[in-house]
């Protein structure tokens, strides 16, 4: 299949690690594929802000745009132009290890290929998929995990077998977390690991559908949701509709920390709204962290509905004590404290009449390595506050994630090394309190066994096989 491609370098690809991103699918036989993807992109864009990428299929060709940076800076009106075809998937990216190459930017399209593969998520071990395609005579040096599982499900079409079958064929060798959108010469495909530990829901518009990470993608371009794509479904999309084959049985475990942290606030996962969740979540840390003091304070952006659910249930008064600068995203994957430091002081700045001489509880929805949180304290400090309590919304993470979250090295999370009293001594607050386990679960309104509460838990639901070995595990995991 030919292949024509509009590579528009930019940006600057940072060493980070493993990441989560956004991917996107688009059926829309008006013609406005590309158009729809751009929008449901930069609805995604907070679950990646590297790169971003739309690959289109006209029933001939296929088209490629990919791009370093945010969706607004990536496309213009002539690029979309040029994205023509019924079909599109897209992707926004953090940066994987080894990120600096933006040639593994997504989505991935192989010269002269049959095949385009958004993946959002990771595989731990690509053992199986290595040696796999070393055997075929096709592995290709410096591939990265969404790269191999696109050459094995080529290796597959290139043998004869439509593309569900060499989607089924190729299924076993992924081992880890992984929603896909796919794109061929006979339609569109989404597919999700057994688990479903990465979201990716269905809507429908008009005489066309979408694919997307998040329900607010959905909304953004005037779909309507039908529903999540199911743990383990392979679905095709195309003129004749939804086909729907269960290639595995699903287990479902949809990761929490979309629910604390990853997912905007406007989406709906497993039936649940995000935002009433975190509201939930602040309240419970109310309940079970109490503390007197004058002004609640959420570190925003993803904190707020938490600390308005703490403030209702205390009863103390909320107020916007930090403001964010929007062009400054997310700090605890910059790759070395210096520039994590740098970053916090340009990401927040605080409102002085707010704060001074006040007692403030400071909501957080997560520490993950404690610099951010340790900074902040500071800035604080600074403006001659009272007593500083910090409140964390979900429980310490303590163990690390190989299923597509940026803080797979153990040794980095802080609650992982020290205690409760030693982290709060180390950020520099008069006292530090975090929900309890038992709590964030009832506060999502989703069954334990449906959530993939590693980071928490150290139960990892899929085999990590040869990366367990990383893990150092407490004596009551």
């Amino acid at each position: 299949m030919r292949v024509k491609t509009d590579s528009q370098k930019g940006g600057v690809f940072n060493d980070r690690l493993h990441e989560k991103c956004g991917v996107v699918g688009v059926y829309s036989p008006d013609g406005e594929a590309s158009r729809l993807t751009y929008f449901a992109l930069s609805a995604l864009q907070h679950r990646g802000q590297e790169s971003s990428g739309i690959v289109t299929h006209d029933g001939e060709e296929f088209h490629k745009h990919i791009g370093g940076g945010l969706v607004a800076q990536v496309y213009t009106e002539p690029t979309l132009e040029r994205l023509v075809g019924d079909y599109a998937i897209g992707h926004n990216r953090y940066a994987t290890s080894g990120g600096k190459h933006d040639h593994h930017a997504q989505p991935v399209l192989r010269t002269d290929d049959m095949v385009a593969l958004a993946h959002n998520g990771n595989l731990p071990s690509t053992t199986a998929l290595h040696n796999f395609l070393k055997e075929k005579g096709t592995f290709k040096r410096g591939s990265n995990d969404s790269e191999m599982m696109t050459d094995a499900i080529r290796y597959y079409r290139y043998q004869g077998l439509n593309t569900e079958q060499a989607i089924t064929k190729a299924w076993p060798l992924f081992t880890g977390a992984f929603s896909c959108t796919l794109l061929a010469n006979d339609g569109l495909y989404a597919f999700r690991d057994r688990c479903g530990i990465r979201p990716l829901c269905l809507g429908k518009f008009k005489n066309g559908y979408i694919v997307a990470s998040e329900s607010c993608a959905l909304d953004i371009v005037g779909a309507k949701f039908v529903r999540d794509i199911k743990p383990g479904e392979l679905l095709h999309i195309g003129p004749n509709g939804l086909n729907s084959h269960q290639i595995e049985k699903a287990d479902p475990k949809l990761e929490i920390f979309e629910y604390i942290y990853f997912a905007r606030p406007d989406s709906i996962l497993q039936g649940q709204s995000v935002n009433e969740v975190r509201r939930r979540l602040g309240e419970a840390l109310a309940t079970e962290c109490p503390v007197k003091a004058d002004v609640v304070v959420p570190i925003p952006d993803s904190s707020i509905p938490a600390a308005l659910g703490y403030s209702a249930k205390s009863k103390i008064a909320f107020d916007h004590g930090l403001i964010k600068n929007r062009y400054i995203h997310r700090t605890f994957i910059q790759p070395n404290q210096a520039l994590r430091e740098r970053a916090v002081q340009l990401k927040l700045n605080p409102l002085t009449e707010v704060l001074r001489g006040k007692d403030i509880i400071l909501i957080d929805d997560s520490i993950v390595r404690g610099t951010t949180i340790k900074e902040i304290v500071k800035m604080l400090r600074r403006c001659k506050v009272g007593k500083i309590h910090v409140r964390i919304s979900c429980p310490p993470i303590t163990y690390p994630d190989f299923y597509g979250i940026d803080t797979p090295d153990q040794s980095a999370l802080i609650a992982s090394q020290k205690t409760t009293e030693q982290m709060c001594k180390l950020i520099g607050a008069d006292s530090l309190a975090f929900l309890s386990y038992n709590a964030m679960i009832k506060a999502t309104g989703v069954p334990a066994d449906q959530l993939c509460t590693a980071c928490f838990s150290g139960d990892y639901p899929i085999d990590l096989r040869e990366r367990r070995g990383e893990i150092k595990f407490s004596e009551t995991s």
